[in-house]
């Protein structure tokens, strides 16, 4: 059992029930979806992990009211999403800063759209500036950070809602390697603290099955659940090292047998 298994959680519950999206085009209809089902309990972190073209985006709009689905329905507690739901923070693979506002006012920004007191929450948005790492940066504009600083300014951002369920869309993938196994671990972090819903894409079997709860495989288009894979593993988890845990290594293969199983990941 995971260490953070009796904290109280921050975080949404939902519901995604017999979900499917069918794309319509001139040429022909694409079939992104197929009779998703998955059911999240408030406070876990789940990875979603796919070949490309799968719909794990496709599911992540869903989810966060910029996309509508064909048939089926999604719930975040209770309440059936068919726009964008207060309750959402949702990080992108690109940070999406507005690059004439300091860190600080980029932090801020959901606060201003709410109307919510900018002063009022301005001490929250510089603790979880210092919690990144990124003390004394306030001030700073986008175009004087890394893309890694960037990033980390764009989960301060999604964060400073206090979202009970947080979206995240490869929100590593365009970082150096280095740089994101620094964002892993203070991604760790900060959702311990946090302790919020969290719905994870990525590509990267190893990411996901270090930060998840629970892994969900997707199979090639049209996306399904081929694999719903439950970590036990303890928290916190340290990076350094974690590939040579036999648990580690055992859920890793698990996910590549069922790739593999499907045709991803085999020589050609």
């Amino acid at each position: 059992m995971n260490s953070d298994d009796k904290k109280p959680s921050a975080g949404a519950a939902v519901k995604i029930e017999n979900v499917s999206k069918i794309y319509e085009t001139r040429d022909e209809n694409v079939h992104a979806l197929d009779r998703v089902d998955v059911e999240i309990t408030p406070g876990s972190f789940v990875a979603v992990v796919g070949p490309s073209g799968c719909g794990k985006s496709t599911l992540l709009s869903i989810l966060a009211g910029l996309v509508p689905l064909s048939s089926g329905r999604v719930l975040i507690d209770g309440q059936s999403v068919r726009k964008p739901h207060p309750k959402v923070g949702v990080v992108f693979q690109t940070d999406l800063l507005l690059y004439w506002r300091n860190v600080l006012d980029n932090v801020l920004l959901p606060i201003e759209i709410k109307h919510l007191g900018r002063e009022k929450y301005r001490p929250e948005a510089i603790a979880l500036l210092n919690q990144v790492g990124l003390q004394g940066f306030e001030g700073k504009m986008p175009s004087e950070l890394s893309g890694g600083m960037r990033q980390r300014v764009a989960i301060c951002r999604a964060l400073i809602q206090e979202p009970g369920l947080l979206l995240m869309d490869e929100p590593f993938g365009a970082l150096d390697a280095l740089t994101r196994e620094q964002m892993i671990m203070d991604l760790q972090s900060m959702w311990r603290r946090v302790h919020n819903t969290v719905l994870f894409i990525t590509h990267g079997i190893d990411e996901a099955v270090f930060l998840a709860d629970r892994v969900l495989v997707m199979s090639p288009r049209p996306g399904r659940i081929d694999l719903d894979l439950t970590i036990d593993i303890p928290r916190p988890r340290q990076w350094t090292g974690v590939h040579e845990d036999k648990a580690f290594q055992h859920y890793v293969r698990r996910v590549r047998e069922t790739f593999e199983a499907r045709g991803v990941l085999v020589e050609r």
